[in-house]
């Protein structure tokens, strides 16, 4: 959410260099974005609490206060409200199998919802959820998802020079990256690999699980050599232990966060977890924003952009290990239909963007 937010964060500062912008968070993984963030201020959001809330608000007196993503706080609109403050909901999103469309919780957030005095949906169907949500239907308009650009502006930043990708780039066969990856994932894609590597000796694979806890490497490893694959940890090929680039190891183990996004750019192509279990589908659009293709597991409704991925050809769902072998070897095998369906990809992330300028031009009006 936070990261759906900064396009439109950074739109405003442009086109409005005199506002005070105030970026508030919930989540200690959002600390460390805030301190990134152009704006005057960043800090813990309290509990929904009346007494707190009140409190932040009679000191910080906004005049407005914005919404990212989905997380509308029930009590932070009603006290916003009694202090004649304006509401909006940028990038507004809101999936068919939501919980929030239950009856019960439906009626338990319909008072918020009805707060809200301007809303930019990321779609058509979003918005129609939106107004079952209660928000009224003149308050909303479509403004996409601002999401495209943070990914798009990220993958033109990646430096190919710089750690980590400086020790994985030259790599002369092809690269799989299977990123945000949890343990279900991970069984399907050492059962496959198994496979490929007879096939495809040059292949080189970077796993990037989601929790690289010392705890969850060895248990990858472990899982590697069961299969009679071998594993070599990247940071130890950054300090000069390892070999080389991980030649002569079928698996590179990521063992650090935040530079998932980067290692995208050394893929042919990418897997993205979170599609095996109940945890929700990670981020398809920044390997796709990269040019990459996508595979991913069978739990992804509640992310469209895997959807629309697939409709365009350019991401493949798979249920299981020998779907995933299949999907592999078709790009892995075929460089003509690979580099059609990572274009298309990037395409599907081109054709997105602008969303982040759309936001801010909503919320400037809701200020005038």
């Amino acid at each position: 959410e936070g990261l759906q937010t900064q396009p439109v964060i950074e739109a405003l500062r442009e086109l409005r260099p005199d506002l005070r912008i105030f970026y508030t968070f919930f989540s200690p993984s959002a600390e460390s974005l805030g301190e990134r963030l152009p704006v005057d201020y960043a800090d813990y959001m309290p509990f929904d609490v009346r007494s707190d809330l009140t409190t932040v608000i009679e000191l910080v007196r906004p005049d407005a206060l914005v919404f990212g993503k989905a997380d509308v706080w029930p009590m932070v609109t009603r006290v916003a409200e009694q202090h004649r403050v304006r509401l909006a909901l940028v990038s507004a999103t809101v999936a068919p199998n939501s919980t929030r469309l239950r009856p019960g919780v439906r009626a338990l957030l319909a008072g918020a919802y009805r707060r809200l005095d301007a809303v930019g949906a990321v779609s058509v169907e979003d918005a129609v959820r939106l107004a079952r949500l209660g928000v009224a239907a003149n308050r909303v308009e479509v403004t996409g998802d601002a999401g495209f650009d943070q990914v798009r502006a990220r993958a033109q930043r990646v430096d190919r020079g710089a750690p980590p990708l400086s020790c994985l780039v030259g790599h002369e066969g092809p690269t799989f990256v299977a990123g945000s990856t949890w343990p279900e994932g991970e069984a399907c894609i050492v059962r496959a690999l198994k496979n490929l590597r007879i096939r495809h000796p040059d292949l080189r694979t970077v796993l990037v699980p989601h929790e690289p806890t010392d705890e969850r490497l060895a248990g990858l490893a472990e899982r590697l050599q069961e299969f009679g694959l071998t594993g070599e940890r990247l940071s130890r090929i950054e300090q000069g232990d390892g070999r080389g680039d991980g030649r002569g190891n079928d698996v590179l183990l990521v063992d650090r966060v935040g530079v998932l996004a980067e290692i995208y750019a050394v893929a042919d192509v990418a897997y993205v977890g979170g599609g095996f279990g109940r945890r929700g589908l990670h981020s398809v659009l920044e390997p796709a924003a990269l040019r990459v293709p996508v595979i991913f597991g069978p739990r992804h409704a509640s992310a469209r952009e895997a959807a629309e991925l697939i409709q365009r050809g350019a991401a493949v769902s798979v249920d299981g290990s020998e779907a995933l072998e299949r999907a592999l070897e078709t790009w892995l095998s075929d460089e003509s239909a690979r580099a059609v369906a990572g274009t298309a990809a990037q395409r599907y992330v081109q054709d997105n963007l602008g969303a982040g300028r759309r936001n801010a031009e909503l919320v400037l009006r809701l200020l005038d």
